[in-house]
């Protein structure tokens, strides 16, 4: 070894053994843990669902007002245009030409989204509460 690197060595020691541990104050640990407690309390917030209750059960009477609608107005006739209540609807869809695939797409994937989205809610808030 050189000879500043065994000087810069004995200050080192010399350092060491004078000075002593530091020891924090006896509620030191207290302190911390108000804060803590503190900082998690305000970081909490309530659960509020993005669609409300109210805006389900209207999204549901619409549904079934919309179905009770097509099955009672199935033999009523239009007075302007003498044709059905569905054939007016048919006829709008009529120039649409779907696959059999996209068909399929559309049928499943609203299912598989409304399996999904409980099983994420249940996977995220066991997450959260660990």
């Amino acid at each position: 070894m050189k000879e500043s690197d065994k000087n810069i060595e004995n200050l080192i020691d010399k350092m060491m053994a004078e000075s002593s541990l530091e020891s924090p104050s006896i509620d030191f640990t207290s302190k911390i843990m108000v804060k803590v407690l503190a900082a998690k309390k305000s970081k909490i917030k309530a659960y509020k669902p993005l669609i409300s209750k109210q805006t389900w059960f209207l999204i549901i009477g619409v549904l079934i007002v919309l179905v009770v609608c097509a099955f009672m107005s199935s033999g009523e006739y239009d007075l302007k245009t003498n044709k059905l209540f569905t054939e007016k609807i048919s006829d709008l869809f009529s120039g649409i030409d779907i696959s059999k695939n996209i068909l399929y797409a559309i049928l499943i994937v609203p299912f598989m989204v409304l399996i999904q989205i409980p099983l994420l809610k249940n996977y995220y808030n066991k997450r959260c509460q660990l």
